[in-house]
Parts: structure tokens; C-alpha cells; sequence
């Protein structure tokens, strides 16, 4: 299985599987992951035409473009869901990576790792948090695989649940279990889509919201979304150089901790530094 990468994700966005010709204009929005959607965005009658065409997909080789490609499966607890993942098990070019929807226990995500190690597939999971039960039960489910690289919270599900508005405030306790989770386990944690096209500035504050909760990204659900969302995510110039500097002092040292500008800096900062010079370089920033 492919070890956890260290990668940008500040902005994501979903593409039909329905429609495949899409991919590539997807592919070139700006957007750090592209999602191929096989859930709430294709009708039941048209999800086995999806599920085909999404495999067909990475039956190519894919180019190194620095965008992480991504399959959103059906829920496993849904007969979509497990026709999904037996096309992936099908298939001897899999996506490089599944989002699983509405996951409600660590047992979901554990079966999945180990259908796709018994096939010897080393594809990725991103985990979506969106049910009051997921919620309950997130830093388990943060925890349940190494295959997970990230965790997505999902606000318009998870505020039909709660029966709370779809606003910051209503939803400020569940987002902030999600970073939680995410974060005792290392993982990327990235919000829920904004849904007002119009409202770029209201969504570049809730974007900014979300960055100084924790999350490291936000979703998108048009390509005009996706500059502002990569600029908010992106660390300044400053956090950039260092970043580097921190990085490359833990190197000489060698050792479990060092003193930077008078402060204590310990070596769990590490993967949050490899993050930011991560962005840099898919920016080109020096």
C-alpha cells in the first residue's frame, strides 16, 4: 500500500461521472483535488453509467499535473455503494484515491482497507463526516486506517441531522470535532462547499473562518470559486520561508526538538511545515 503524501489540498472540486468529457476542463480549474461524483450528484438510474465511465477514467495514465484525482463512491451502506467499490476491486488501473460518504462507524472504512489490500490496490481514502453518528464517532473513525490521508466535513447533511441551520454559528461545535479528529491523526481536514455562487466575499469569510478553525482547504462548487479559495489557503510569503527554515533546521539536528528566534519548536510541527512548503512548491513559490 502507498504510504500517506504530503500534498496541498486548499480547494476541491466535484466533476460528473455522467459526463467524463468533463474531467480534463476539471483538471485545469486550479483546484488541488478533482472528485469524480458517483453519490448525491447522479440520479440512481444513470449511477451504473457513472460508475463505468469513472473507471474508464483512470484506465489512462494519468498525468503528474500535481491534482489529486479522487472517486466519490455511494455510501457502503447502500447496494450503489458496494457496486461501486466492486468495480474498483474489478479494476487493475483503481483511482488513486475514494471519498466515502455519510460514514457513520470505523467499521465501514476498515472493511474497505481491507477489500482493497486483499486486492493489493493502494488506493487512498478520504472520509467525509456528515451524520450526527459520524460525528459521534470521528476521532475512531480518524484513526481506523492508514489509508485515510483526509477528513471532509460535510455541513448541509450534517445540519439536516442536527436539525440546525446551514450557518458558522450552528455548525461551529461540529466542525470543530471534525478539525479535532483530524487533526489528533495527522490527517488534512477541508470544508464543506460554499453554495452562493453570487456571494464570492461571503465566501471568502467563511473560507477564512474555516482556515483559522484548522481546516487546511474548502470545496468548491464552480471553477470562479476556486482562486479565492487557493488564496486564502495559501500561506503567506513569510509562513513559507519558515517553514523552510524549520524544516532545515530539524534536519541538522537531528533530534526531537529545536530553538528557532528563542522558541521551542517540537517535532510534531513537522508535517504541518512539509504541508505548507508542499503549497509553496505547487505554486512555484521559492
Amino acid at each position: 500500500m502507498t504510504g500517506p503524501r504530503i500534498r496541498p489540498r486548499r480547494s476541491f472540486i466535484f466533476t460528473p461521472g455522467l459526463r467524463p468529457e468533463m474531467f480534463p476542463k476539471a483538471l485545469a480549474t486550479g483546484a488541488d483535488i478533482v472528485c469524480v461524483e458517483l453519490e448525491d450528484g447522479i440520479a440512481p438510474k444513470d449511477k451504473a453509467e457513472a460508475r463505468i465511465n469513472a473507471i474508464k477514467l483512470f484506465q489512462s495514465p494519468q498525468a503528474d499535473d500535481g491534482v489529486e484525482r479522487i472517486v466519490r463512491i455511494n455510501s457502503l451502506r447502500e447496494g450503489f455503494g458496494m457496486a461501486d467499490v466492486q468495480a474498483v476491486l474489478a479494476s487493475d488501473t483503481p483511482p488513486p484515491a475514494l471519498m466515502m460518504p455519510k460514514v457513520r462507524t470505523p467499521d465501514e472504512v476498515v472493511l474497505l482497507d481491507n477489500l482493497l489490500t486483499e486486492r493489493g490496490h493502494g488506493t487512498r481514502l478520504h472520509v467525509i463526516i456528515e451524520t450526527n453518528a459520524g460525528l459521534e464517532a470521528a476521532h475512531d473513525i480518524a484513526h481506523c486506517s492508514p489509508r485515510i490521508d483526509a477528513m471532509f466535513f460535510g455541513g448541509v447533511d450534517m445540519a439536516a441531522e442536527l436539525r440546525c441551520q446551514n450557518a458558522w454559528e450552528p455548525l461551529l461545535y461540529a466542525r470543530s470535532r471534525v478539525v479535532h479528529a483530524a487533526a489528533s491523526a495527522g490527517l488534512d481536514v477541508i470544508d464543506v462547499p460554499y453554495l452562493d455562487l453570487e456571494d464570492l466575499d461571503g465566501m471568502t469569510r467563511v473560507a477564512i473562518q474555516a482556515r483559522d478553525l484548522g481546516f487546511c482547504g474548502k470545496g468548491a462548487v464552480h471553477p470562479k470559486q476556486i482562486a479565492a479559495l487557493n488564496e486564502v489557503f495559501t500561506p503567506s510569503p513569510e509562513r513559507i520561508a519558515r517553514a523552510r527554515r524549520i524544516i532545515a533546521e530539524f534536519e541538522a539536528a537531528d533530534t526531537g526538538l529545536v530553538v528557532i528566534d528563542g522558541k521551542l519548536i517540537e517535532k510534531p510541527v513537522l508535517r504541518e511545515m512539509h504541508r505548507i512548503v508542499a503549497i509553496a512548491d505547487r505554486i512555484g513559490t521559492a
